[in-house]
């Protein structure tokens, strides 16, 4: 079972550190937009340094060429996991793919994200299909894209994996313990729904983060992933 990804939603270095310093074993966590923005490449490879996996979660959506490029230079960070956002299109997946060519890094595309209701994407994106529809028809073309896998809510997980097969990652944010707040995330679900949906890996944030106790809460949150609590 692959570790809870972390999300690390800070604003700054010294934030990150503080928090990394109360664990005493090698992390997987989720550098985003936020962070990155703030603290660059040189943050990325500090975190590198101490041993933890990274899920470097800037959602690229830009022309073929340009996303190319930027992946090119994303992959000399040696990040674990990156991602693009598949409303790009099939040929900007491809070219995101090319620029990690020599790389271990896993590329997977964000489908739908966590935020978003049925309604609000049949309003602001004038998608008219299911949102389940939705989701599996940006799966199929990350598949074909030669992605690694995607960005998804539990609820499509298990769908993704019939069509996709089981080594096609699912990568699951919008994950709370039955008693945290759903906060601004519409398409949640426990870890233990994670599991048995068929999840290939769970993006844990505010649970974690906010907590009192962060190393408890990852404990607890890590043995109800994976089956032990």
């Amino acid at each position: 079972m692959n570790k809870p990804i972390i999300a690390l939603d800070f604003a700054s270095k010294e934030q990150v550190e503080e928090f990394l310093g109360q664990f005493s074993e090698p992390l997987f966590v989720k550098v985003g937009m936020e962070l990155y923005f703030q603290e660059g490449p040189e943050l990325v490879r500090s975190i590198k340094s101490q041993g933890h996996e990274i899920f470097l979660d800037l959602k690229l959506h830009d022309i073929p060429n340009t996303v190319e490029s930027a992946m090119r230079g994303l992959s000399k960070l040696g990040v674990d996991m990156v991602n693009v956002h598949a409303a790009g299109g099939l040929e900007m997946m491809k070219a995101a793919k090319r620029g990690l060519a020599g790389s271990d890094t896993k590329l997977i595309a964000v489908t739908q994200l966590t935020s978003t209701g049925e309604d609000e994407m049949h309003e602001d994106q004038l998608v008219y299909v299911s949102l389940e529809e939705s989701v599996l028809h940006y799966a199929k073309r990350a598949m074909q894209a030669g992605l690694d896998g995607v960005v998804c809510s539990v609820l499509e997980a298990e769908a993704i994996t019939k069509v996709c097969g089981s080594d096609f990652l699912c990568v699951t944010p919008g994950i709370r313990p039955a008693e945290v707040s759903a906060d601004d995330q519409k398409r949640v679900a426990t870890p233990a729904e994670a599991r048995v949906k068929g999840a290939s890996h769970i993006v844990v944030g505010r649970a974690i983060t906010k907590s009192a106790t962060p190393s408890e809460s990852y404990d607890q949150i890590s043995a109800e992933w994976s089956g032990q609590s």
